[in-house]
């Protein structure tokens, strides 16, 4: 702060101030994942990312749904609809930048991913595996509705992988109350 009249005072706008605040976390991640290739290698920096994109999923969610008044989403319906608002709003898939598309059959999601910006930013930042991208998002979809849903026993799988040469990203998520009758 400063008492000067001839130093200019700036106001960033409320909505700059969110899109900024997305692109440099994307961007920190990108950085630090570089920086600990260049530093450690990619085995290690994998696995680092690994360990760490569960509990930051976790973060999201329960964020968001702070965000929205709510401690638990009410169903998988409601669960995908938050992650949906998370998604758009905050990480950016509303814009260009990421195509999917999400289905709910029964107690199922899946998911269909058509564009990555994370994976095509692995590719502009000339890394030796694509697939840096994927390692982070295979991690996240159970801790991400896990959180969303606690009273459920949340199971996912990455059937697909652009990262990995699949011409899209499929994934299925799958939550069942636990208090469900056994089939």
């Amino acid at each position: 702060m400063t008492n000067r009249d001839d130093v200019p005072s700036y106001s960033i706008p409320l909505e700059a101030r969110a899109q900024i605040g997305i692109k440099l976390a994307v961007a920190w991640d990108g950085q630090w994942f570089l920086k600990v290739c260049d530093k450690f290698g990619w085995g290690i920096a994998s696995e680092i990312n690994v360990r760490v994109r569960p509990s930051f999923s976790r973060m999201e969610m329960r964020a968001t749904l702070r965000a929205l008044g709510k401690r638990k989403a009410n169903d998988l319906a409601d669960a995908l609809a938050v992650w949906q608002a998370y998604m758009n709003q905050i990480f950016g898939f509303d814009s260009d930048a990421f195509e999917s598309e999400q289905v709910i059959k029964g107690d199922t999601i899946h998911v269909t991913f058509t564009k990555c910006a994370v994976m095509e930013g692995a590719k502009r930042a000339k890394l030796e595996h694509t697939e840096q991208a994927c390692i982070g998002c295979a991690a996240a979809w159970g801790p991400w509705f896990g959180a969303l849903l606690p009273d459920y026993e949340v199971s996912d799988e990455i059937i697909a992988q652009m990262g990995y040469g699949a011409p899209q990203c499929q994934i299925r998520v799958r939550a069942v109350p636990r208090n469900a009758p056994e089939d």
